[in-house]
């Protein structure tokens, strides 16, 4: 028998619906960090209630990411053909040996190079870090889904190498790929996470104002384990507070 991932459904505190919370309703939002919990330590979360039924309606999480030591200082700039390779090796250990991607073959440079294409034809940013001449990690923002009614609404993803995790290169590339998303009209980011005992980019999300939105129980089979996935959410300029600008994504991006 297939074993079974924790993080968020294991040990999960169920809570009959006749003791609901008077704020969950049918457009329930997301509570963020308990007061006094650490950053990294996933917070109380509502669900909107057609989709709870008879469901756990509160879900807390208590693990936390080791916290950043020695930061390094990295320049962030927009990515280029010639960083694809450094790109490919990046996120290969993330496919082969992690449920942080849900992909279980590495893609080649070639498909890397592909992808970082689709993604800057549409005027999206597509970033890595550097540091010491060397590329040590990448952020990009792809459409949430590609019918037009979404387009104001866009999927994060961060990676970065193995020997700098912890040491700010994920802080730097969430702060470059979020001011630039704003600025070109985008007003909802959407983080999904592979894998609900994924500390460290939970921690990230939570650190740069996102909060748990939901998660999907065993959406993925992967390592011979089933694999839950995270939804984390924030609102990016306005949010839905003014009317949003006609085409988003297509300004002139700045070069750094």
């Amino acid at each position: 028998m297939a074993a079974r991932a924790g993080g968020f459904f294991a040990g999960c505190h169920r809570v009959s619906p006749c003791h609901r919370p008077e704020a969950i309703n049918a457009r329930a939002r997301p509570v963020g960090l308990l007061p006094g919990c650490q950053a990294g330590a996933l917070a109380l979360l509502t669900l909107p209630v057609h989709l709870l039924q008879a469901e756990p309606v509160l879900i807390m999480s208590t693990q936390q990411a080791k916290p950043s030591t020695s930061p390094v200082k990295v320049r962030v700039r927009l990515a280029t053909e010639q960083d694809m390779a450094a790109i490919q090796e990046i996120y290969a250990h993330y496919v082969l040996d992690t449920t942080a991607s849900f992909e279980e073959e590495p893609p080649t440079v070639a498909e890397m190079t592909a992808r970082w294409q689709r993604v800057t034809s549409r005027g999206l940013p597509y970033l890595v870090a550097v540091h010491r001449k060397k590329v040590v990690g990448y952020a990009y923002a792809g459409p949430f889904r590609e019918r037009s009614g979404y387009r104001y609404t866009i999927e994060d993803s961060v990676y970065v190498s193995q020997e700098l995790r912890g040491r700010d290169v994920g802080n730097a590339l969430m702060t470059e790929l979020i001011d630039r998303c704003t600025v070109l009209g985008f007003r909802q980011m959407i983080a999904v996470i592979g894998d609900s005992t994924n500390a460290s980019s939970l921690a990230l999300h939570s650190r740069h104002g996102f909060f748990v939105v939901g998660a999907l129980s065993s959406t993925c089979f992967k390592f011979g384990r089933w694999v839950d996935a995270v939804l984390m959410q924030r609102i990016l300029g306005d949010g839905d507070n003014s009317l949003p600008p006609k085409n988003p994504g297509r300004r002139k991006q700045r070069k750094k």
